[in-house]
């Protein structure tokens, strides 16, 4: 499984993030491909470079925007969604900076007493917050990170200058994110902002906040834009989850507004995307609405893949993933000939011991109808058949 851990050594902002992730190999002209496709006003591209952090070398990352561009400063959260929507980006990669987004509105609402149709975004709706966003939900998607883990966020003092007037440090909004989030929290002696709200919220989003065991393939070194008494960077490892070799994952969604029709055709989608199984259990939902569970069972390396097939085939806004164990008898599948025709088997193998047999149901359907005889009777004789030949072998 693919994981990401953010050591937050000097905090987290959304381009201290995205810098990381283009420092560990996301590529500047694939983001920048991406980002063009919000369609932004002004935006030309990406700008960066190296530079040292007292001691460190890390990576700096500014946005081309063009000057005489007129940008609006305040947008509504049905705004960035609408922007988000219209792009071609991935379903994932959509779905996950909407989730982050909607994390911001959450907590603007609650710290201003107002509601979540009803907020403006001000820096967090500037062109550069969108990309860092964005941005983040592109990296996380490339990388096929399965899971995002961070340390604790070190929590400073002192003032900032907002759009709302002077704010005390943490700003309230980042505050709010980072409470909701249960995340972890350190005192820092630090005087300037060190958690930006977009950087909150796109931890609160994806992070479970502890470190996990890994294999490291790469790391990444975003620097901030200040200078502190101290390296003003932001480490990103990526790697393998040290998780046993039997873990998979389970993706469930719940449906109440799709046609059943279409439940066939895409539990074969699933199946041909790499699925292990896929089933459907009617639950019922609020207001009494009669529902679906979408329930599927995936190998690690295919939930980018998975997820993104029932976001764009299905009605769903979201889906959760959730990392379960499989213990596996040994299976194999072979073809007998018998009196009625060749058919394939299922075998079901412990300790090198075949310890059950299983007609394949197709095969034997077939024979049925092409022989005119019962089901009941082509299965049991072809299982007589098989288990005399296991045991002459």
């Amino acid at each position: 499984m693919n994981v990401l851990y953010c050591d937050c050594f000097s905090g987290i902002s959304g381009d201290m993030f995205l810098a990381a992730l283009l420092d560990a190999g996301l590529p500047q002209k694939y983001l920048s491909q991406q980002l063009a496709q919000l369609r932004l006003p002004g935006f030309q591209g990406i700008s960066v470079r190296k530079v040292n952090k007292e001691a460190i070398q890390a990576t700096l990352l500014s946005f081309e925007i063009a000057k005489d561009q007129d940008h609006p400063q305040l947008r509504h959260l049905a705004d960035i969604i609408t922007i988000i929507e219209n792009s071609l980006l991935p379903a994932t990669v959509q779905q996950t900076s909407k989730e982050i987004f909607q994390k911001l509105a959450e907590a603007e609402a609650k710290v201003h007493g107002s509601t979540i149709e009803d907020v403006h975004f001000h820096e967090v709706g500037a062109v550069d917050s969108i990309l860092d966003i964005v941005g983040a939900s592109i990296g996380i998607h490339y990388f096929s990170i399965n899971q995002v883990y961070a340390s604790a966020l070190p929590l400073g003092c002192g003032q900032v200058q907002t759009q709302h007037g002077i704010l005390p440090l943490p700003a309230p909004v980042t505050m709010e994110i980072i409470t909701a989030a249960r995340a972890l929290v350190v005192p820092s002696p630090a005087t300037s902002e060190l958690v930006t709200p977009t950087g909150a919220a796109i931890l609160s989003t994806l992070a479970k906040f502890e470190q996990p065991s890994m294999t490291l393939h790469s790391i990444g070194i975003g620097a901030g834009r200040r200078d502190l008494p101290w390296p003003n960077i932001l480490r990103i490892f990526i790697g393998d989850s040290l998780i046993s070799e039997g873990s998979h994952i389970e993706i469930e969604t719940n449906i109440d507004d799709m046609n059943p029709q279409f439940y066939g055709h895409i539990m074969s989608r699933l199946f041909e995307a790499g699925a292990l199984d896929v089933y459907f259990t009617p639950i019922i939902m609020k207001k009494n609405r009669p529902a679906t569970k979408f329930s599927v069972i995936a190998r690690r390396e295919d939930e980018s893949k998975i997820s993104d097939l029932l976001l764009r085939e299905t009605s769903t806004l979201g889906v959760r993933v959730n990392l379960i164990h499989r213990h596996e008898a040994g299976r194999e599948i072979r073809k007998i000939t018998t009196r009625f025709g060749e058919i394939k088997l299922k075998l079901k193998i412990m300790d090198g011991k075949v310890i059950q047999i299983s007609p394949e149901y197709e095969d034997c359907a077939r024979l049925a109808s092409e022989n005119q005889l019962p089901l009941a009777h082509i299965y049991n004789e072809v299982l007589f058949v098989a288990n005399e030949l296991i045991k002459a072998n």
